[in-house]
């Protein structure tokens, strides 16, 4: 594990103004997403939609990484150069998001785990060969009634650090992802609890494992209401509980946070972004991006499968990239939404 090597790439996947680019849906989610806009979900229009995504001209003006899934690494763009090659050559870092997902937790079932320990090591040799230098594992946390329970926030903050230090063993920087859902009509406040709780407890683990906190990224959730719930905090709010929550929890050591979008829309993830580095409060780290939805959804309906959208639909990833770059700096404003309407 080399330290500085794994810091220097950590430092660079939240470089001012940029941010990463999540597109390491699974066949099912994929899938299930080109159903509902007629596209045919075969390996080979899987494959034409990342190659639309990557090779959008100036992607890397506001794209720091790109996280693939394990059918991507191993493809080609359509000119036949290795997503990883093109991804590198083009300044954007390869990544692989490398969990088997979130399964029923033994004993609570209205709660999961993330599984995919087994054989982790050996897969980050692979991975690394194919190119990757960042990883992601997400763990889901549920509230409700009665929930979470201490197992599963101990038994996902321990998975999570056991596959960072797997990670940064093979060269490769972690992403550790314990998202909070939105799912339910929670207040902002029972939210900020949780997140706080899943937060301390998930660097405790990081720290017992002997993780390089230097040499990994943090992607949480934000600090927000439940989706069904009645008069939902605005972006000023979530911006000021989040934040606090950050700085309750996140140690100055880590290089930078790159928040999910979790369900948001575009506009939400980009507003409530943009509102937490607008607070004018100084912070030990950067706060930007790893989107997937909010910086892909429009994109993919524009698209639709046919190669005459293709530069539409590019100019529509490259305009979420820029509101998103915006906000990481504290500068997009509604404005630009209203323009490229």
């Amino acid at each position: 594990m080399n330290a500085e090597e794994l810091s220097k790439i950590a430092n660079a996947m939240v470089a001012p103004g940029r941010g990463i680019l999540a597109m390491d849906e699974s066949h099912p989610t994929c899938n299930g997403r080109f159903e509902k806009l007629g596209i045919a979900t075969t390996e080979e229009m899987r494959q034409a939609y990342r190659d639309m995504l990557v090779t959008a001209p100036g992607l890397s003006d506001y794209i720091s990484g790109a996280i693939l899934f394990d059918e991507t690494i191993r493809q080609k763009t359509l000119d036949g150069t290795p997503f990883p090659e093109f991804l590198s050559k083009n300044g954007i870092i390869p990544g692989i998001k490398v969990d088997a997902g979130a399964k029923v937790l033994a004993g609570h079932e209205s709660e999961k785990v993330t599984e995919g320990l087994d054989g982790l090591r050996e897969r980050f040799a692979e991975y690394h060969k194919l190119g990757a230098r960042f990883s992601k594992w997400r763990a889901v946390i549920t509230i409700g009634e009665h929930i979470p329970s201490w197992a599963c926030i101990e038994a996902n903050a321990h998975g999570l650090a056991r596959y960072a230090l797997l990670s940064q063993e093979a060269g490769i920087v972690p992403i550790v992802e314990p998202e909070v859902l939105m799912d339910g009509d929670h207040s902002i406040e029972r939210c900020y609890e949780v997140t706080e709780l899943t937060q301390r407890i998930v660097f405790q683990q990081l720290r017992n494992q002997g993780v390089l906190l230097e040499g990994m990224v943090l992607k949480p959730s934000m600090v927000i209401s439940g989706a069904m719930a009645k008069n939902r905090a605005d972006a000023k709010a979530v911006a000021k509980q989040t934040v606090r929550c950050l700085l309750n929890t996140v140690p100055a050591a880590v290089p930078g946070l790159a928040f999910l979008s979790g369900g948001q829309s575009d506009e939400e993830a980009s507003s409530h972004l943009n509102a937490m580095n607008a607070l004018g409060v100084q912070l030990p780290w950067a706060l930007t991006f790893s989107y997937g939805r909010a910086l892909q959804q429009t994109a993919m309906k524009t698209w639709k499968g046919d190669n005459a959208n293709i530069d539409k639909a590019q100019q529509t990833i490259l305009w979420r990239a820029k509101c998103n770059g915006s906000a990481a700096l504290g500068k997009y404003s509604d404005a630009m939404e209203q323009q490229a309407a």
